[in-house]
């Protein structure tokens, strides 16, 4: 087959494949509400394509001292403030805020440890459409890695270690 027409039949597949979703995004017939789930293909097209993006994005991320006392502390303060209605802690079983949203934010008191950039990149600059704010817009990656030194601890703690922290003073 000749390259000209192997082009063109490229470039005919592309269109017909943007007129497609054109129509169908102009269709209005997929539901975006938030209290109904996606489709197990988008669901696993958007986990994927946000997973990848994280990934790739904090590698080089230089990790700042997430064992320091004084900055979980302060980061559980934080995290009091700012993360707790959405993400729970420890003793904090449900939220009114956390009820509407999907997808659900994870419970980051019954999670896994995330490697410390990657918790920095989302509390730093959020994910599109999941309700997880961009902090960086507020926060100082100071403040920033504060949080992500307190959420790395806090699968760990107890209802009781984690009210204690987060009500101390600076």
């Amino acid at each position: 087959m000749a390259p000209a027409r192997v082009l063109l039949i490229v470039a005919a597949t592309l269109a017909a494949l943007a007129a497609g979703g054109g129509l169908f995004i102009e269709s209005g017939s997929y539901d975006i509400r938030a209290d109904d789930h996606h489709t197990r293909l988008t669901l696993s097209i958007i986990e994927q394509l946000r997973e990848r993006s994280i990934e790739v994005r904090a590698r080089a991320i230089p990790v700042t001292a997430v064992d320091d006392p004084a900055g979980i502390a302060a980061g559980a303060r934080q995290y009091a403030a700012l993360c707790a209605g959405c993400h729970l802690a420890p003793g904090i079983a449900k939220s009114a805020i956390r009820a509407g949203l999907y997808p659900h934010p994870p419970n980051l008191s019954q999670e896994e440890v995330q490697p410390a950039q990657r918790a920095f990149w989302i509390v730093k600059h959020g994910i599109k459409m999941s309700a997880m704010p961009a902090w960086g817009k507020t926060l100082d990656d100071a403040a920033t890695w504060e949080i992500v030194a307190f959420v790395r601890k806090l699968p760990s703690m107890t209802p009781e270690s984690y009210r204690e922290l987060s009500a101390t003073t600076p």
